[in-house]
């Protein structure tokens, strides 16, 4: 068995990737530039992360287009990275760009690191989103390529806590562009409310 993972260079698709890892399962891990406002420090974030946990060599995809013609607070300067964090799709454009990946590379899933859904932010976030997608996916490529949420069951407090099991540090999560962690976008603020100030370095 092989996979896709949808990789970001922050905490949940890191240790995503890691606990692939620990299963024996070959992984192809897949950063997508959707014209995100942080890109610059997601791609090297990503790169450093794997190299120094040993993980594949990520490859990029580059549809930074979307993120241009979409408004968003995490793709344009001019919205509120906090308020108007929702860009539209986006998980769906990842899902089906990991899954065509998968269909090239002969894998079987795509692995995308959304955590309990009960604690979503958007629509795009829950398990029977997730199904949706796998089973649209199949009619589209004519194979199943499997969606996996192995995080799904936990909360960004227990991810905290498994990744400081295993070392794991060097991540960037900040959506900000910044090159300290803003502390106002929804993942800083995620963050915080599980006991973790990104702005004083944790």
């Amino acid at each position: 068995m092989s996979l896709v993972t949808l990789v970001s260079g922050g905490l949940d698709s890191t240790l995503m990737s890691i606990m692939v890892r620990e299963e024996g399962i070959q992984q192809h891990p897949l950063f997508i530039n959707y014209g995100q406002l942080c890109y610059e420090k997601e791609w090297k974030a990503c790169e450093d992360v794997h190299r120094k946990h040993g993980l594949p060599v990520p490859i990029q995809m580059d549809i930074s287009g979307y993120g241009k013609i979409i408004p968003s607070g995490l793709t344009n300067h001019s919205r509120s990275i906090n308020d108007d964090a929702f860009l539209p799709g986006r998980n769906m454009m990842f899902l089906t760009a990991g899954a065509t990946y998968a269909y090239s590379k002969d894998a079987n899933a795509v692995c995308i690191g959304i955590l309990n859904d009960e604690y979503r932010l958007f629509p795009d976030q829950t398990e029977k989103f997730f199904r949706s997608c796998e089973s649209t996916l199949q009619i589209a490529l004519g194979r199943k390529i499997s969606v996996l949420a192995p995080l799904i069951r936990f909360t960004k407090r227990d991810i905290i806590e498994m990744a400081k099991a295993r070392n794991l540090e060097g991540t960037s999560s900040c959506q900000a562009s910044s090159k300290e962690p803003c502390g106002v976008c929804v993942a800083c603020i995620e963050f915080s409310l599980s006991g973790i100030d990104l702005t004083k370095g944790a």
